[in-house]
């Protein structure tokens, strides 16, 4: 196990009906001010924004409204928000929404104290400053990002045709509010969308260039485990509370650090190389149509038949510890295959199984699917370098060469 540090600052409030406490929290965190940050409209037709609004007005908590946030949230936006933020002196930025509205909301806390474009925080040209960073707050509606408690955010730049992520620990929301009754109306291509994202983030961890972590790496496949049980019964009957409960606790534990303690290779840093995310990533800065879940169904598949050969005792340790997929004996009398090809074999039926579940929930098996075409590649390279650099990953370092052979696998 490799040395880390962790730090986990969000409270969670988690059950049915917790929507109707946010106010009472927030006052009683001493909060008086927030800049209630949300998405295009289902908040607002669901009644879970006047649910929210309600409780603040009933604790005498002002407000101020900024909405708007689409899937694959614009840096201009944000942009919006942090002037909002200053000019009516917000001390807390509460989002209410899923992944993009909070990752909205992290940026926009972030942006108010610095003194240049908040981009520039994204990019890489510029740090978050701690002092005068606002605290965020989340109401959760869409369980998939893990944004809730994650030192993540992530931002696109249309502009520039960038999706870029910036890890802090400055933006760990303080306080999460969990109803699983609000994803009841949740269609179900978002649901499934979003377990893919969740089962992604624990395997981007699962598959760092670490070896065995044995408590670390039972807490991750025993999550995948989980998701893969309770994803048929929410997209079955969308009201089983036990199912929408276990999918939201899963994709915060999937997200917040938890399942990839001691993998990483960077006592500083979080676990993996996340190639499949960075791969992802450009396909839908190109193609904002496509859901990050959707996009990642077919790619991270398409990196682990690509890489395997890499480290094989992990996927073959995936593919027993999730599915119970084991290598056949290949002393055994009646067995006429080689030791390498019994582990081929195994590999190549652990890496099948994960992608019928994602396809078996209605995620896309091909980018074709999803309007991506060949030529569509250099664009996703080009961008992908700047974002990247020439040669990245960590289980197997790719070129460029690498990740069109992977782009191109997908089609």
């Amino acid at each position: 196990m490799n040395d880390f540090t962790f730090h986990l600052p969000t409270r969670f409030v988690f059950g049915r009906g917790v929507t109707d406490r946010v106010g009472a929290e927030l006052a009683a965190g001493g909060y008086r001010h927030a800049l209630l940050v949300y998405g295009q409209g289902s908040v607002v037709r669901t009644g879970t924004l006047a649910r929210v609004t309600a409780t603040l007005d009933a604790e005498g908590i002002a407000r101020t409204e900024l909405s708007g946030v689409r899937p694959n949230p614009e840096v201009g936006l944000v942009r919006e928000g942090v002037e909002l933020a200053r000019s009516c002196g917000a001390d807390l930025v509460l989002a209410v929404g899923g992944g993009s509205v909070i990752d909205t909301a992290k940026a926009i806390a972030l942006g108010v104290p610095y003194e240049g474009d908040v981009w520039d925080l994204f990019s890489g040209a510029a740090k978050p400053v701690a002092e005068g960073k606002l605290p965020v707050a989340c109401v959760l509606t869409i369980p998939a990002a893990g944004s809730e408690s994650s030192a993540s955010a992530v931002i696109s730049n249309d502009e520039l045709s960038l999706k870029r992520g910036l890890s802090s620990e400055l933006h760990r929301p303080v306080i999460a509010f969990m109803d699983p009754e609000l994803t009841y109306t949740l269609p179900a291509y978002q649901t499934a969308a979003g377990v893919t994202d969740m089962i992604a983030h624990i395997m981007e961890r699962y598959f760092s260039g670490a070896g065995p972590v044995p408590v670390t790496d039972n807490i991750a496949c025993g999550i995948i485990r989980s998701l893969i049980e309770e994803a048929p019964r929410a997209l079955a009957d969308p009201e089983d509370y036990d199912a929408r409960a276990n999918i939201m606790w899963a994709g915060t534990l999937a997200h917040n650090d938890i399942a990839g303690l001691g993998r990483n290779t960077n006592p500083g840093g979080r676990a993996g190389g996340w190639e499949s995310h960075g791969l992802e990533h450009e396909l839908s800065a190109h193609h904002t149509q496509i859901t990050h879940g959707a996009g990642l169904a077919v790619v991270f598949p398409a990196w682990m038949r690509y890489v395997w050969r890499s480290a094989p005792e992990r996927f073959l340790s995936f593919g027993r510890d999730v599915f119970g997929i084991e290598p056949v004996d290949a002393e055994a009398d009646d067995v006429d295959v080689t030791p390498e090809e019994a582990v081929a074999d195994a590999v190549a039926a652990t890496i099948d199984e994960l992608q019928d579940f994602f396809v078996s929930m209605g995620m896309p098996r091909t980018l074709g699917e999803l309007g991506v075409t060949e030529k569509d590649v250099p664009a996703l390279l080009g961008t992908l370098e700047k974002n990247k650099g020439a040669v990245f990953g960590e289980l197997r370092r790719l070129t460029m060469d690498d990740a069109r052979a992977i782009y191109e696998s997908c089609l």
